[in-house]
């Protein structure tokens, strides 16, 4: 006959713990894990708000009414300045000048910046000389650039016509002709910016591995080919980046078409008046009228939006179609 063990004594529940305070400086350390990336990066966005959110806004308060430089805020207009700018020969004048002057100069000089920051990336001497030589147009004033290239672009005693003289060629009226001072003008951006853009490749290219290149010349491929299989893909980024910025300079110039003469009006006939010399004029010029200049200013805004935009499209499938390097060889079979 077998004995039955007694039953255990059942435990009870242990009793739910109750939690754990956090003390200041552990809830502080949280907060400043959590919160110090945004108090970083937060100095940028406040002034970005204060020089360029709010000025954003506020023109477009003042393109809806009738404001005056004199005599202040008029009526409620609304769309009547944007109608009425539209409506003037000078301002599709001046924007045709600003997409002309903004193409001279801005495929050139992307081109040429890629072309010279991969020289810089050779094995060359003194590079860092070099690499700084590029650069110094850029720290040179855009008022003295324009002076200087007014100078060399003259009708009558210009260095260029004098040199063009010399060769049997007819003088350039630079002045005068319409494609000839989108020319001169183009040239000024270009030595400006064309040297800082190749920096900015520069470092890109920099970023590249090295590797590859040494496979693309165990497999034959050669300097070009090797630019256009591996440089150029890599550089997709900041060819995105160039481009967009260059839109937006390129179409907000003003500096030098301003002070291609000594007028600053873009010639006798506007034939080289941009988009943001034509707003300047409607401000403070005879009409001081700040409805319209404002109206002009949200104008050009959106056409910079939709270019850049476009921009971005357009490079992004194009460098998306070579996307990754490949290596080649020199009869071109991977």
């Amino acid at each position: 006959m077998s004995v039955l063990a007694p039953p255990k004594p059942s435990r009870a529940a242990p009793a739910p713990r109750e939690p754990r305070r956090l003390g200041f400086s552990q809830r502080a350390g949280r907060w400043d894990v959590k919160l110090s990336p945004y108090l970083y990066i937060s100095p940028f966005f406040v002034l970005f708000a204060v020089t360029g959110l709010f000025p954003l806004a506020y023109t477009a308060y003042v393109s809806v009414h009738d404001w005056n430089l004199i005599g202040g805020q008029g009526d409620f207009v609304g769309m009547a300045n944007f109608a009425d700018v539209v409506q003037q020969p000078r301002f599709m004048t001046a924007l045709r000048n600003t997409f002309s002057i903004f193409l001279l100069s801005s495929v050139p000089q992307v081109l040429a910046a890629i072309v010279i920051a991969a020289v810089l990336d050779a094995n060359l001497r003194a590079r860092t000389f070099w690499r700084m030589g590029v650069l110094l147009p850029y720290v040179v004033a855009p008022v003295a650039v324009s002076l200087i290239f007014s100078k060399l672009f003259a009708d009558e005693s210009g260095l260029i016509n004098a040199v063009l003289g010399g060769l049997g060629i007819d003088a350039i009226r630079w002045h005068a002709d319409v494609l000839a001072s989108h020319v001169a003008i183009s040239s000024m951006v270009n030595f400006r910016w064309t040297g800082y853009n190749a920096l900015i490749f520069l470092a890109a290219m920099q970023a590249i591995p090295r590797d590859l290149y040494e496979a693309a010349v165990l497999d034959g491929a050669g300097r070009v080919r090797q630019f256009f299989s591996i440089t150029v893909p890599m550089l997709r980024p900041t060819i995105i980046f160039i481009v967009i910025t260059a839109t937006i300079g390129g179409l907000q110039i003003f500096d030098e078409p301003r002070m291609f003469d000594q007028l600053g009006q873009g010639g006798s006939d506007r034939q080289w008046m941009t988009v943001t010399m034509y707003l300047y004029e409607l401000g403070w010029g005879s009409q001081k009228s700040f409805g319209k200049a404002a109206a002009v200013a949200w104008i050009l805004f959106l056409i910079i939006v939709v270019i850049g935009l476009i921009n971005f499209a357009i490079t992004r499938r194009i460098s998306s179609a070579s996307s990754a390097p490949k290596p080649v060889t020199s009869g071109g079979k991977r």
